[in-house]
């Protein structure tokens, strides 16, 4: 008999650690197949929601931020590289030369659960791919339109949206929401309403944690 379980994966496409996660999980649920089989919803949570339009240096940024060394951040980008390839995931060997507000790719990521929901994985794939394997920014209309094209959605209609003020209110709620239920950090996983997987997990992790909760229902 299968079980099927509801995930909402919470996250930015901003954290290198929510493509790690990502993979991770596709990974994991490729492995239980047939027996356990899972819905996935992505849902918005936004690291620098006040990020202005011009975007930030990033090494300036984590500094600020988190009082990292140049030499800290080197070896974090490395520890990063590592993990996203043992999954699958290529990072751009340099990082990321600029942060950027990515509020207009969860309205993106929102449109495609409304109008397509079973596109929206890829949607997240490929916004993940463009902004830490090709450094593009994800406030950029044309790279956000690309993305949407690149995973079969209609390139006019999100063009569209991202022109618009188009689920600007309901992101926000979702948003609110998980900061609510005292989400801090993302990537953050909640199965079923209410078992929550935290951080970018290797597949063997979210494997036996699926198969935990799938054992309970």
């Amino acid at each position: 008999m299968t079980t099927a379980l509801e995930i909402e994966f919470v996250s930015d496409v901003a954290c290198p650690w929510c493509a790690i996660g990502l993979s991770a999980l596709g990974i994991a649920l490729q492995r239980l197949a047939p027996d356990i089989t899972a819905h996935v919803r992505f849902c918005p949570f936004e690291l620098n929601p006040t990020m202005g339009p011009e975007g930030q240096d990033l090494s300036e940024h984590l500094t600020q931020k988190y009082g990292s060394t140049p030499a800290q951040q080197a070896e974090m980008r490395a520890t990063i590289r590592a993990r996203g390839a043992a999954v699958g995931f290529a990072f751009h060997p340099d990082g990321r030369g600029r942060i950027s507000n990515t509020f207009d790719a969860h309205r993106l990521l929102h449109w495609a659960g409304v109008v397509q929901p079973e596109r929206q994985w890829a949607l997240k794939m490929a916004l993940l791919q463009a902004c830490h394997g090709a450094q593009q920014p994800m406030n950029d209309t044309a790279v956000l339109v690309q993305a949407a094209q690149d995973a079969g959605l209609d390139g006019e209609q999100a063009r569209q949206v991202l022109t618009s003020a188009a689920y600007t209110d309901e992101v926000r709620a979702q948003e609110a929401h998980y900061l609510q239920l005292g989400i801090q950090s993302v990537p953050a996983t909640l199965v079923n309403g209410r078992h929550l997987i935290s951080g970018g997990q290797p597949p063997e992790a979210f494997e036996q944690a699926l198969r935990q909760i799938a054992a309970a229902r």
